[in-house]
């Protein structure tokens, strides 16, 4: 039988809400409130003077985690391939991107660093140099005991060539300090409201994925053994706990078969009106405590 879920909350959940209505102390105390224990970052976003804090700000993070008793998982960071318009990134370049990042997430504690890497096409495949870039840095992200891991994000399914190829990368390393991410989104099976100015023919084309790619849950299971975090991306929780788009009835009872006992990192990306990402967030813990318990007393299949 699977260990109990650890639960977590990304502050990139309250996009609109940090730095207007909320500082960062706000939000260690949303994300506290929630009963998680974790708590996620974006770097750029959130750290004040990044990539290099102020001493102050570091020791008041600190304090932070210690008051609220809550500790760092995973900081997001960004390897911009197309930084310059008349070339990419080499793979030295990626790599010193990542390893400025790696010193920032192991000065925050946090022990789990996802890169985002240009992409090359539509459905997010990434640019070519990741592999020699990650490569470069696996000896520092073993030292800081830190696992690099690049994300599962709709349109990419599971069953693709991107997920293929970190696979063979682990596989041909041997490395335990590269894994995967896979964030809930691409479970979405039901699609989202239009965008303001979005319009059918859009929806039909380059917003496609908005609709929701449908990737069965069950599909997890062939991929459990590399994932190490999972972000748990919604739109929308309604008045009835109900969500209007992710099949969490689905989703945790596979994370749940397949064994995963890690991270449930809430990830809200829906209505970014002043509050709301609040209320929202802790009808989700409601609805993933709640299925879990079900799943392990049998009442959830």
């Amino acid at each position: 039988m699977a260990g109990k879920f650890k639960y977590g909350v990304s502050l990139y959940s309250f996009t609109e809400d940090f730095s207007s209505v909320m500082n960062i102390e706000d939000g260690f105390d949303h994300v506290a409130e929630t009963g998680a224990t974790g708590i996620e970052i974006l770097g750029e976003a959130h750290v004040t003077g990044y990539p290099k804090p102020a001493t102050q700000w570091v020791d008041n993070w600190f304090r932070l985690l210690e008051k609220h008793k809550l500790e760092p998982t995973n900081m997001c960071s960004w390897v911009d391939t197309k930084l310059r318009l008349s070339r990419k990134l080499t793979e030295q370049e990626g790599a010193a991107e990542l390893e400025r990042d790696l010193h920032l997430a192991h000065q925050l504690g946090f022990k789990f660093l996802r890169p985002k890497f240009g992409v090359v096409t539509s459905d997010l495949m990434p640019d070519p140099i990741w592999e020699g870039a990650v490569e470069r840095v696996l000896d520092l992200a073993h030292k800081y005991d830190i696992v690099i891991c690049p994300e599962i994000h709709s349109p990419t399914p599971i069953k693709h060539q991107a997920v293929d190829d970190y696979i063979a990368f682990i596989e041909r390393t041997g490395t335990r300090h590269f894994g995967l991410m896979v964030d809930t989104g691409i479970f979405q099976d039901r699609p989202l409201p239009f965008w303001p100015q979005e319009t059918p023919e859009m929806r039909k084309t380059a917003l496609s994925f908005l609709d929701g790619i449908k990737v069965n849950p069950d599909e997890f299971l062939d991929i459990a053994k590399y994932v190490v975090f999972v972000q748990a991306k919604f739109h929308k929780i309604n008045d009835q706990l109900e969500d209007e788009n992710i099949p969490w009835a689905k989703v945790i009872p596979a994370l749940k078969r397949a064994g995963y006992d890690g991270y449930l990192s809430s990830e809200y990306e829906g209505r970014r009106d002043p509050w709301v990402a609040i209320d929202q967030v802790r009808r989700q813990h409601v609805i993933l405590r709640q299925l879990e318990q079900d799943y392990d007393e049998g009442r959830l299949a």
